[in-house]
Parts: structure tokens; sequence; C-alpha cells
């Protein structure tokens, strides 16, 4: 266990202030984007799906690969 000897109080307050925020706000983000444009198809379907049921990895494979195909 010498590796968790660095992980202190300020090092909690520092991932509850800053990393579980992106967390959340990361998907709502992607989540907002995917209703509010258009899509192909069931395609706006897909990545809501994918958003809400893999929420982390969802968000950054939309933003990644589903942001650029929607119609503009």
């Amino acid at each position: 266990m010498q590796i968790l000897n660095f992980i202190g109080p300020q090092e909690i307050i520092l991932l509850l202030v800053f990393v579980v925020p992106f967390l959340f706000i990361l998907p709502l983000i992607a989540l907002i984007l995917v209703v509010t444009n258009q899509f192909e198809g069931n395609d706006k379907l897909m990545w809501v799906l994918i958003i809400l049921f893999l929420p982390i990895l969802g968000s950054l494979l939309y933003f990644f690969f589903g942001h650029g195909k929607r119609l503009k």
C-alpha cells in the first residue's frame, strides 16, 4: 500500500471539486447537443442511448465521431 500514501484529504477534495463535476457535465452537454441537432434516420436515438448507457465513453465517442455526422 505504498502507492496510496500520497492520497490525502487535499487530493480527495481536488478530485471532488474538479473531476466529479466533469464526469456529470460532459454527458449532459453531449445529450443536449444530440437532442438539439438534426441527424439522419435513427442516429439521434442511437447517440442518446449510447450516452445514457455509457456516459463518459459515449460522450467522448460522440464528440470524436458523432458531432460531425449531424445535419447542418
